[in-house]
């Protein structure tokens, strides 16, 4: 997925050396293919660490026992009561059952999204509680696999960038957009670069 990407960047006189010493991208976490499970996946990790997430998740799908995860309608289904006894706070418990309604009508449809620019599945997903532009953009990245996303307002994204390029401050969104020029149509590849460059002493 990510060959070409790394093909062109590795060439980038900024991220270039970083991305040759580096090698290949491995990520920590499988990120599932399926929007809606993706979605819900992104709630339940939303202000929470990763450990207690995942513990999180484990007993959410545990509801559903013969189930590899819960379709929206299961979701909708079940009581408040049961999602809350899985760790699930009870402001996601409601962005996880709004997810699953919007999913059920239509508002959100997954079938339509290769139609659709990047912006426009954005304004998409957004329109469930719970669910911001930062967690659209990662949609964006992660499941979606679209090759040119830059969150600017990632603090990492933003720690990357001044990291690479030795800046005083934290770019803003233009500078961003400015200083990554020459990354155009391979930024998400970028942007996981610029996470790891962060991890480096």
């Amino acid at each position: 997925m990510h060959e070409a990407s790394v093909e062109h960047l590795t060439r980038d006189k900024h991220l270039g050396a970083f991305v040759r010493g580096y090698g290949p991208l491995k990520f920590r976490r499988e990120h599932t293919q399926e929007p809606f499970q993706a979605l819900c996946e992104s709630i339940v990790y939303q202000q929470i660490s990763g450990i207690a997430a995942a513990s999180i998740l484990k007993k959410f799908r545990v509801l559903w026992p013969k189930k590899k995860f819960p379709t929206p309608e299961d979701v909708l289904k079940i009581k408040i009561k049961k999602l809350r006894a899985t760790g699930i706070s009870p402001q996601k418990a409601l962005y996880l059952k709004d997810l699953a309604a919007k999913f059920k009508d239509g508002s959100v449809n997954p079938k339509l999204f290769h139609r659709m620019s990047d912006v426009e599945i954005i304004e998409h997903v957004v329109v469930v509680k719970g669910i911001g532009e930062w967690t659209g953009q990662m949609f964006l990245m992660f499941t979606l696999h679209r090759p040119d996303v830059l969150p600017t307002g990632d603090l990492g994204i933003q720690k990357g960038f001044k990291k690479l390029f030795n800046l005083k401050n934290l770019p803003t969104p233009a500078k961003m957009q400015r200083l990554s020029k020459n990354w155009a149509g391979h930024r998400t590849t970028a942007c996981f670069y610029l996470w790891r460059l962060l991890d480096e002493k």
